[in-house]
């Protein structure tokens, strides 16, 4: 059983955020590295590789670290990062709620025996399917995300029943890693913008809905956002308007969800959000902007998804090949862009080592790359690896627990990676591989 922990990054003026589970450790003997007390080598022998490796303890430990932080607000996971019926479970014993964005999240939840009443809606395009599953289940919220929604969500509310709305609007806020994931500003797909008055407008037509209980404000900035100033900005621009709503309309909403998007690290020395810090910043802005305008101060939501999924998760690589050309060395493992698309997508970059075994020798910088037919199937370029990498080594890749499966593909009809759980020295199947047989299961032929 592993023994040492693995060793911290050099000190820094800025204290760096885990890239690790707090219980990744050091096989003794030259074993590699573990994760939940299980040898991560082990793992790829008994799975296959690729495979995801979640610790069930982080995600629990990083739930709790939001509900701690925010005691009388709503935690809402954000089940886009990484869903399934384990972690389903897991955040209901947490206390969080959920936040989901499509009939299938929706129905999964439901079969796991999720309360409905706990779980969000969202979504800028939502099918009547998604409407429907969400009017008969119950869920708590559905978020409205145009005008366009309003007329025809009341239309499918049964007579005499009100189903309790967000409206989620766009305060104008420039943040996020990338353009692709900056949802806070005007001139994108999402939400309704505060300025120039549409917001306002499409609260007096939700107010005018009988079947439609607006209960307030929802936005979101956008994602792997380290810094608490455009959370902040947010508080400033949606409070006032709160304000004008009653001065207007004589309504005091009781809610604000100011959505997640919060950064983790994905390398060592990257920022990450702490929820002490947020809870102290926001909730410090949140009090002296409604004190200012002399508004009750609305329970909070916030929806954490990457933040609590992403640094539970480690996924796995057996190397193929080694190649060294007269410009780099490249590293070729058996997963890539199918299980991993977001390097691709959006730059990210992520670290990379060796798990399964020990090694001494010197380091050499590598390009490691995926098995598919893309020049850009590249998921971690000048990493540092052992000088002796060979074919048949396994490769761990932390922060992998968020946008990982969720965005899987089966390009080149590889299938999608297993998911296995680790806790206390065990570990356990979560989700299964999906196979070839799966994959031509959906071929029905000519």
């Amino acid at each position: 059983m592993p023994t040492a922990p693995v060793s911290p990054p050099p000190p820094s003026s800025t204290p760096a955020a885990p890239v690790w589970p707090a219980s990744a450790q050091e096989v003794p003997g030259g074993g590699g590295l573990a994760v939940g007390g299980v040898p991560l080598g082990e793992i790829a022998d008994r799975f296959g590789t690729p495979v995801y490796v979640m610790d069930e303890d982080e995600v629990r430990a990083r739930a709790r670290a939001w509900r701690t932080a925010l005691p009388g607000a709503d935690v809402a996971y954000a089940g886009k990062a990484f869903l399934s019926r384990a972690m389903i479970r897991w955040i209901e014993a947490e206390g969080l709620s959920l936040d989901v964005c499509s009939a299938g999240e929706l129905e999964l939840a439901a079969h796991s025996g999720f309360p409905a009443e706990r779980i969000v809606l969202h979504g800028n395009a939502k099918s009547p399917d998604d409407v429907r599953a969400a009017l008969r289940l119950g869920v708590g919220r559905i978020v409205i995300d145009g005008t366009g929604e309003i007329a025809r969500l009341a239309a499918l509310v049964p007579p005499g029943a009100r189903q309790r709305v967000l409206l989620r609007v766009v305060p104008g806020v420039s943040a996020g890693a990338h353009a692709a994931v900056r949802t806070g500003v005007e001139g994108q797909k999402f939400g309704v913008p505060v300025a120039g008055g549409e917001a306002e407008e499409a609260v007096e037509r939700l107010l005018g809905q009988p079947r439609l209980e607006l209960a307030g404000l929802h936005c979101h900035l956008g994602s792997q956002i380290a810094g608490l100033g455009p959370y902040v900005t947010a508080v400033r621009r949606l409070v006032p308007l709160l304000a004008r709503v009653r001065d207007r309309h004589g309504v005091t909403f009781p809610e604000l969800d100011l959505g997640g998007g919060f950064a983790i690290a994905y390398r060592e020395g990257d920022p990450a959000v702490d929820p002490r810090t947020y809870a102290e910043r926001i909730g410090s802005e949140l009090d002296l902007q409604c004190a200012r305008f002399g508004l009750p101060r609305p329970r909070l939501t916030v929806e954490p998804g990457r933040w609590i999924a992403g640094p539970a998760g480690v996924a796995l690589y057996r190397v193929l090949s080694v190649k060294t050309t007269a410009a780099r060395t490249f590293v070729a493992v058996d997963g890539g862009m199918s299980d991993n698309p977001r390097p691709a997508l959006y730059g990210v970059r992520y670290t990379v080592r060796l798990a399964g075994r020990t090694s001494v020798a010197p380091g050499r910088t590598v390009t490691v790359v995926g098995r598919h037919c893309e020049a850009g199937d590249v998921l971690a370029e000048d990493v540092e690896l052992p000088g002796d990498l060979r074919p048949g080594d396994v490769l761990a890749v932390p922060a992998s627990g968020a946008y990982h499966l969720s965005m899987a593909s089966a390009y080149n009809l590889v299938g999608r990676p297993p998911v296995a759980a680790v806790s206390g020295g065990r570990a356990r199947l979560l989700v299964r591989r999906e196979t070839l047989d799966d994959l031509r299961s959906r071929d029905v032929g000519e």
